[in-house]
């Protein structure tokens, strides 16, 4: 029996198949522009950002259309092997959209504070066909943040870790930048359900910022400095009444952890020791969007200023 109690596509209880993946892709739309929203104020940034000796690369495109979908990097142009080297990275999930303007707000307005202290390495916006259909999932129904490894099934994390392995020295920071969002719950984890062949349990939202740490290596301290930066900025949300964030204990206030690398989560893609994942809640209350890219923004300029503050 087709599964219309809390998902339209599939067979309760049954995975999958190419003919439900296409079915999932045909009902998807696009409702917003990679190439206005994202690709044009970045070229339009080209000039002030040579001036700061930062260039655009494209690492990549999307093959469901190569023209449309150009993975665009700002970089560094000369790395200096005494100067830190850190990776911000932008709509892994490109309905996130604060990690993508998170990321260009960045560039626009904090990366002239931070080029003669650090190599740079920004991208901007991981998966372009994400943003533009507003998904969690690329178009083979695969979704990106769980694909960081080798052979990945995902062109968008393939991609991307060919960037980061094509840098001439290692990364000392990495900040992801993600949002959690209504839809969540109300789309994207029933579709996981789905797609997934199994049972759509509900799960709460939680209001506010937090961030992810490492279960291998949680780094306390970093955490806390990206908590007590975005603070400034937006409320940090709450545990609720398990003591935990989406299933995983909080470990201190606003942060949990996760076992990044066999996740296959973006944020273990550079190995480095000062990482973390960013989620803000845009739908809250007590925000706005524009609130959330300012705390974007704060969590990147948190994370490099302790590193820096260390060395």
């Amino acid at each position: 029996m087709a599964n219309l109690t809390f998902y339209p596509i599939g067979t309760t209880g049954e995975k999958w198949g190419d003919a439900e993946k296409a079915a999932w892709l045909a009902s998807t739309q696009i409702k917003r522009s990679y190439q206005e929203n994202v690709v044009t104020p970045l070229k339009a940034m080209e000039p002030a950002l040579a001036a700061l000796g930062l260039s655009i690369v494209q690492y990549g495109a999307l093959s469901i259309n190569t023209q449309r979908y150009p993975l665009l990097a700002v970089k560094t142009a000369q790395f200096d092997p005494k100067k830190l080297t850190v990776l911000v990275t932008g709509g892994v999930h490109g309905y996130e959209t604060s990690g993508v303007h998170g990321a260009l707000a960045f560039l626009t307005n904090k990366a002239a504070q931070y080029v003669e202290h650090v190599n740079l390495v920004v991208a901007v916006c991981v998966s372009p066909w994400g943003y533009e259909t507003i998904n969690r999932w690329n178009p083979k129904a695969i979704d990106p943040n769980r694909s960081f490894y080798a052979n990945s099934p995902a062109e968008e994390s393939a991609s991307l870790m060919a960037l980061v392995a094509s840098a001439p020295q290692r990364f000392d920071v990495h900040v992801d930048l993600h949002e959690t969002t209504d839809s969540d719950e109300l789309e994207f984890r029933p579709a996981l359900a789905a797609r997934d062949g199994q049972e759509y349990i509900k799960g709460t939202v939680p209001d506010g910022f937090y961030a992810v740490g490492d279960t291998e290596d949680p780094q306390d301290a970093f955490q806390k400095a990206i908590i007590e930066g975005v603070s400034k900025v937006t409320h940090i949300a709450p545990a609720d009444e398990k003591g935990e964030i989406i299933g995983s204990t909080v470990v201190q206030h606003g942060v949990i952890n996760y076992p990044l690398k066999s996740l296959g989560l973006c944020s273990s893609v550079t190995g480095c020791i000062y990482n973390t994942t960013t989620e803000v809640y845009p739908d809250s209350p007590s925000t706005t969007p524009a609130e959330c890219n300012l705390a974007q923004v704060a969590a990147i300029t948190s994370a490099i200023d302790y590193v820096l503050a260390l060395h």
